[in-house]
């Protein structure tokens, strides 16, 4: 719901830093899997017990994110670098609620549970409406320019990236914000699949 109003304001720094690592020699793929990386160390740094701290490589892994695709516009743009990154992606929001199942399994476990159950739900319909989305030719540029087609929600990665902070900061408040984000993202989902069934029963011209 917020992503379209959050690249407004973090595409024009993110480019212009995308177009100084692009000339410098970096590449797309390398500032994602640094993501990535950064992302699993702030898994790594909950599930030990210090998820204030971990809020330092999870941010960084997110600004990671949002730095490989101007890297990517600066320099060669590929089909892999987006499926490269949809696939960290994925990996990161499973790690962090992974993680703090870890750090309290009798607390989180149920609540974890779902939680993963509800993103696998919503992922998979956004894979999904991207995917026929791209036979029917449909483009849109509302979250900037991407390798798949970014249908909006009610819950989109800014929210999400807001929601493990507030679990970073609250961990001992868990199960109760991974239960309401889970029904959100159930709500999410359901959304988009009322939207797919609208926009692709239609007919092609």
């Amino acid at each position: 719901m917020l992503d379209a109003t959050a690249r407004k304001l973090i595409d024009p720094p993110l480019n212009a830093l995308g177009k100084t690592l692009a000339a410098r020699g970096a590449t797309a793929d390398g500032v994602t899997l640094t993501g990535l990386v950064l992302g699993i160390i702030a898994a790594a740094m909950i599930a030990i017990g210090q998820p204030l701290l971990a809020l330092i490589p999870l941010l960084a892994s997110r600004i990671s994110d949002g730095l490989d695709g101007a890297v990517a516009r600066a320099s060669k743009t590929t089909d892999f670098g987006g499926y490269l990154d949809i696939t960290c992606d994925f990996l990161f929001y499973g790690a962090i609620p992974f993680a703090f199942v870890v750090l309290d399994p009798s607390a989180n476990a149920i609540a974890g549970a779902f939680l993963l159950m509800s993103f696998y739900f919503n992922g998979t319909s956004f894979l999904g409406y991207a995917i026929l989305a791209e036979k029917r030719g449909l483009e849109t540029s509302a979250q900037g320019v991407k390798s798949l087609y970014f249908s909006n929600g009610l819950l989109e990665g800014t929210e999400t990236i807001g929601f493990f902070v507030l679990l970073c900061l609250f961990p001992t408040s868990f199960a109760v914000l991974a239960w309401i984000f889970g029904l959100l993202c159930f709500a999410t989902a359901t959304l988009r699949l009322f939207a797919a069934r609208r926009v692709f029963t239609m007919k092609e011209d």
